[in-house]
């Protein structure tokens, strides 16, 4: 879900990251290992991922499997001098420090990088994460049609959640982009690093990055209010003191994005939850229940009619039912059937729903579908027509596939 699609303009380099990384001497001839040129197949082969490190040829990730290339393996000074041509000095003494940095880089007539550098057995390694230049918009990233109406909310918190290259932060960027297009909005973003360029249409938008922006997450949250937002998008929710940020920002009338390394709506209230301690949880179940809007879980599924994957996507809306069982510490939350109670009615849908949706497309197959359904003997039952006669929620994302 996320690839560059354009080559910068002088604009898009990333005042994080170091100007014109990757330029020529990246790949000059007293080096074996051609950065560039790596980089180039990665967006030719539609890669979303590159790793490097010692001892190993480059590995590309392609539709969510990795794939070594074929070319030498890396030595030590090569990764060495390539951090000194794509870091600042800033980031070199930050990664000499902490054995590790997280920064964007720009690379002319390429694109747009996120990138992790690391050490491990002593030497540094890298991620990369390519990053489109042109925002996706929802329906092109194939999301239910209820997501536009989510981002257009005027108030509440919206948690994007999903594994790591799970698509949050490409979803994030959709949705910013569609209330850019769509509202007259000030929209404040704190994102460690800036990953998507937005550019104003009719909201303004300004980004700030961890680091060259601003010092920390804390810093810029704790004054965030001040400058007077509509819409607040933080990159992650970390920790105890940015979770409170979000929930008193959508509490007091805005709209706050933000995402979670949590597979499904259950596990999202309850990680929320368990930021606080057991004395404080009444009173954070009453916060979540009045500052939350809706849960957006996600998981790609590789596609079976051609390369390339498509998400399945479970999403919880906060109905007056919903708010009324977070509340209730009386209660252990049963997600699966409030979505299935507001499905027709608000838009809500569960993975297994999702999942059905594509598999009777046939965009996906049989098994990708029960591997990565969250009750796959239920979903096996369905796919062979056992239900009940009553349960009218899935009729919108099942067809007859016998033909």
């Amino acid at each position: 879900m996320a690839n560059p699609a354009a080559p910068p303009t002088p604009q898009d380099a990333p005042h994080g990251g170091a100007p014109n990384a990757g330029a020529p001497a990246a790949g000059a001839p007293s080096s074996g290992f051609n950065f560039k040129a790596v980089l180039q197949r990665m967006i030719q082969q539609n890669g979303s991922d590159l790793h490097l490190k010692v001892g190993r040829p480059p590995v590309l990730r392609i539709n969510g499997e990795l794939e070594a290339l074929d070319l030498p393996p890396l030595r030590p000074e090569e990764l060495k001098a390539l951090a000194e041509q794509i870091m600042t000095p800033k980031q070199v003494k930050e990664f000499a420090e902490q054995k590790e940095a997280d920064f964007a880089i720009g690379v002319p007539g390429i694109g747009r990088f996120r990138v992790n550098v690391y050490q491990q057995r002593g030497t540094i390694a890298y991620a990369l994460r390519a990053v489109p230049y042109q925002v996706k918009t929802i329906a092109e990233l194939m999301l239910p049609p209820v997501v536009e109406q989510i981002a257009l909310r005027p108030r509440g918190l919206v948690l994007v959640t999903g594994i790591t290259g799970s698509g949050k932060s490409t979803a994030l960027a959709a949705m910013i982009q569609h209330i850019n297009e769509h509202r007259h909005a000030n929209i404040i973003t704190v994102e460690d690093p800036i990953e998507f360029l937005h550019r104003d249409i009719n909201s303004s938008i300004n980004q700030r990055e961890v680091g060259a922006d601003t010092g920390s997450f804390g810093q810029a949250l704790r004054r965030v209010l001040r400058q007077d937002p509509d819409v607040i998008l933080i990159g992650e929710i970390r920790d105890l003191e940015t979770l409170e940020v979000a929930l008193k920002a959508a509490d007091t009338g805005h709209l706050v994005f933000s995402t979670l390394h949590t597979t499904d709506a259950s596990q999202t209230i309850n990680r929320v939850i368990s930021f606080y301690a057991p004395h404080q949880q009444a009173e954070v179940r009453f916060m979540l229940a009045s500052a939350l809007a809706a849960v957006i879980s996600l998981r790609l599924v590789p596609r079976c009619d051609r390369p390339g994957r498509v998400p399945a996507c479970e999403i919880l809306i906060n109905t007056a039912a919903v708010r009324d069982q977070i509340r209730d510490m009386s209660k252990s939350l049963n997600i699966p059937d409030l979505i299935r109670e507001g499905t027709v009615q608000y838009g809500m849908q569960s993975f297994d729903q999702s999942l059905m949706q594509w598999y009777t497309k046939r965009i996906i197959s049989y098994e990708s579908a029960m591997f990565f359904a969250s009750n796959p003997s239920e979903f096996a039952l369905r796919v062979q027509g056992v239900e009940g006669s009553s349960d009218t929620t899935w009729d919108g994302f099942q067809r007859d596939i016998s033909g």
